[in-house]
């Protein structure tokens, strides 16, 4: 975007300043003009005037020879050293006032009138929109600690995506929209990490009191409201894709205007359904890719089922869809997923040099402050 678009009012530019309403200035500049000759007008027209005759100020003496009464006036009192010194300082501190005063407003006029700078950056951004998606089902909950730690080192990796967290079991529940306020994703991610601490282990449960036991209800809430049903890993995965705004269960998902942000979920499960869903994972996957989502798959179970047919199924349906599928140890580490997401995803930033107009109060303001501080001094001395 280009300065002009800035440009809808009338700008005057000197040397490397601006202002945005210059038609202030020159209102100032008439109103001084004005007020200049009024005042000039009023002191000849006073000068013009008759002249005012003090009486004498030394005593007189009557014909008969009699002295009269003395009589003194405001002449005397002046030409004296103390009251001529005080009257001098009278009329600088007064001039002073009217000097500063004029200053001020000629400031707070150009002030008025908005200075202004060119700024001129490349700015860059991306344009991804990625959500994590947490099963929460009775057989991951006790390794969904250690999905969300990775999940705080993939957000350290962050700059300009938008994040969302979404959680399910048989129903799912949004934790948190997608944002880029990280502030707030690290929180609500080490808050649940807190919360889950407890339920690692049969041990840890066992020594869970009733406020952690409520907590982890809580965090919980809304996950588990179909009965004798749980894991849906496909009905959850199509939750997590309805917080994109590029998916569509349509065909028209492809279509230009859908794919203006670059749209990912990382998808943490066991792949173990308990339950008959409305979505399979393998149709969800293809609805995902109908809506132009890359899905990236991280297991998230016990080390002795990662072998299982389950999770090589998931690895299979996801690395068949073009998403990467890793373990949450071994050589299948987070940094790993941080690097390949990062490559893959790597055409998704976007730079371009923007020139805007920038107000530039800062010196004006102080040197406003400085003139409205100095009048102020010099009132309060006057009245003294």
């Amino acid at each position: 975007m280009g300065v002009s678009s800035g440009f809808e009012v009338a700008v005057m530019t000197i040397s490397n300043l601006t202002w945005r309403w210059p038609w202030l200035i020159v209102g100032l500049l008439l109103t001084l003009i004005i007020l200049a000759g009024l005042t000039l007008w009023l002191v000849r027209r006073r000068l013009r005037g008759p002249k005012q005759t003090w009486p004498a100020s030394r005593s007189k003496r009557s014909r008969s020879g009699a002295q009269s009464a003395v009589v003194f006036t405001l002449n005397d009192d002046i030409h004296t050293e103390s009251a001529a010194k005080t009257y001098r300082l009278w009329r600088r501190l007064n001039r002073l006032g009217a000097f500063l005063l004029a200053a001020a407003l000629i400031v707070a006029s150009l002030l008025a009138a908005r200075p202004a700078s060119v700024d001129q950056s490349l700015e860059s951004g991306r344009t991804r929109d990625i959500v994590l998606c947490l099963d929460v089902s009775g057989s991951t909950l006790p390794y969904d600690r250690q999905v969300l730690t990775s999940y705080l080192d993939l957000v350290s990796n962050f700059k300009g995506e938008r994040i969302g967290l979404s959680i399910f079991n048989s129903t799912s529940r949004t934790v948190f929209p997608l944002t880029d306020d990280y502030h707030l994703v690290t929180r609500q991610l080490k808050e649940a990490n807190n919360i889950l601490k407890g339920v690692q282990s049969q041990q840890d449960i066992d020594r869970m009191s009733d406020k952690q036991y409520q907590a982890v209800a809580d965090w919980l809430e809304g996950t588990q409201n179909r009965k004798d049903t749980t894991s849906l890993i496909g009905d959850g995965l199509v939750s997590c894709a309805a917080m994109l705004p590029a998916f569509s269960t349509q065909a028209a998902a492809n279509s230009p205007a859908t794919q203006q942000r670059q749209a990912s979920i990382v998808l943490a499960t066991d792949n173990v359904t308990s339950g008959r869903p409305t979505y399979t994972l393998e149709e969800a996957l293809a609805l995902t890719k109908q809506a132009g989502i890359s899905v990236d798959g991280l297991y998230s179970g016990p080390q002795q089922s990662q072998q299982d047919d389950t999770t090589k199924q998931m690895r299979q349906l996801i690395e068949g869809q073009g998403g990467i599928f890793l373990l949450q140890d071994g050589s299948d580490s987070i940094n790993s997923l941080v690097r390949q997401v990062e490559q893959r995803h790597a055409g998704a930033d976007r730079g371009h040099q923007r020139s805007s107009l920038v107000d530039t109060p800062g010196w004006w303001a102080l040197a406003l402050c400085l003139l409205v501080g100095g009048y102020l001094l010099v009132v309060w001395r006057l009245k003294r």
